[in-house]
């Protein structure tokens, strides 16, 4: 993957931060186009099947676990079987399009497909919605605290679990 600074990519707000809902038509337009022009850089093959299962899991503001993408996959194609989804998201996963939510086995859009960076998510414990975040300094302060105690970090992933502010009862940033 490069590494471009994330702010290059336009933000998407309902996957930025826990906000109301919006038109969410061209932040997945963007994010598929973006996806497009990363795998053809790349010289890797975004067939049509990974491009479905990368928007349905873009039109989610939910992680979404691989049965339920079959469900939809079928909607269109009935014979679609499991291992059809599963290849699709070892794909999405390995160019950084998409994360793995390893506490609820399930997988949620990737806001910087472009920048390598660590897996950081904030999760709704009651509406199930997740936020990534992306914080160099925390990331930091993971890699050296773990090499204080001679630890190698190859991948981390932070979970984060709690209530949204629409949950909590409080006011939605925007």
């Amino acid at each position: 993957m490069q590494n471009t600074p994330p702010e290059q990519t336009p933000p998407c707000h309902c996957h930025g931060g826990f906000i109301a809902e919006h038109d969410h038509g061209p932040c997945v337009n963007h994010a598929l186009e973006r996806a497009a022009t990363l795998c053809r850089e790349r010289g890797v093959r975004l067939t049509p099947q990974r491009l479905r299962v990368l928007e349905l899991v873009w039109r989610s503001s939910r992680p979404l676990q691989a049965y339920a993408l079959l469900e939809e996959l079928r909607v269109q194609q009935p014979t679609t079987a499991a291992p059809i989804v599963y290849r699709a998201l070892d794909f999405l996963i390995q160019q950084g399009l998409v994360h793995r939510i390893e506490s609820q086995n399930s997988y949620a859009a990737c806001r910087h497909p472009d920048a390598v960076h660590d897996g950081q998510f904030l999760l709704c414990t009651h509406c199930g919605r997740a936020v990534e975040l992306e914080s160099r300094p925390v990331s930091e302060q993971v890699r050296a605290a773990a090499e204080g105690v001679g630890f190698e970090v190859s991948q981390q992933t932070l979970e984060v679990h709690g209530l949204c502010p629409r949950c909590q009862g409080g006011p939605q940033h925007g």
